[in-house]
């Protein structure tokens, strides 16, 4: 069985074009969406509306925009890092941010990858090919944690 994707994201075009991208490219993992940070962090451990969810069935990978509503995606990835659960959880920084300080805490709190959105759709359309090309079929990712 495929792990879903996790898109953390807000923006409703931006949600569309990540999808549409995925699919495009052939990419059949189930993608479970988030619309802001303190969902995010609902179906990751389980919290209501969520506890149904097998919680210890973790995503292959979590797409994190970083301006988010709620929880914000720096703090999403801290409390990612700061449970034994989600510690080593791949998570790709997928933003519109440019700024030199999201990019430096985002590695620093533990992202895997910081991908800056490309604005034409051609180019994002290509970013989401090779992210999903990486890190669903080329990355080896660690064992669930106990």
């Amino acid at each position: 069985m495929e792990h879903p994707i996790l898109l953390v994201e807000d923006n409703p075009d931006d949600k569309l074009l990540t999808v549409r991208a995925l699919r495009r490219n052939h990419i059949t993992n189930e993608i479970v969406i988030a619309t802001d940070g303190a969902e995010a962090l609902d179906y990751l451990f389980g919290a209501h509306p969520y506890t149904d969810r097998d919680s210890a069935a973790l995503p292959q990978v979590v797409l994190l925009d970083l301006k988010l509503p709620k929880v914000d995606g720096l703090e999403v990835l801290r409390r990612m890092r700061a449970d034994q659960r989600t510690k080593l959880l791949p998570v790709v920084v997928l933003t519109n941010s440019s700024e030199e300080q999201d990019l430096i805490a985002s590695y620093s709190l533990g992202a895997n990858s910081y991908v800056r959105k490309p604005v034409e759709s051609d180019d994002f359309n290509d970013a989401v090919r090779q992210l999903g090309l990486y890190w669903l079929m080329l990355n080896t990712p660690p064992p669930p944690s106990e």
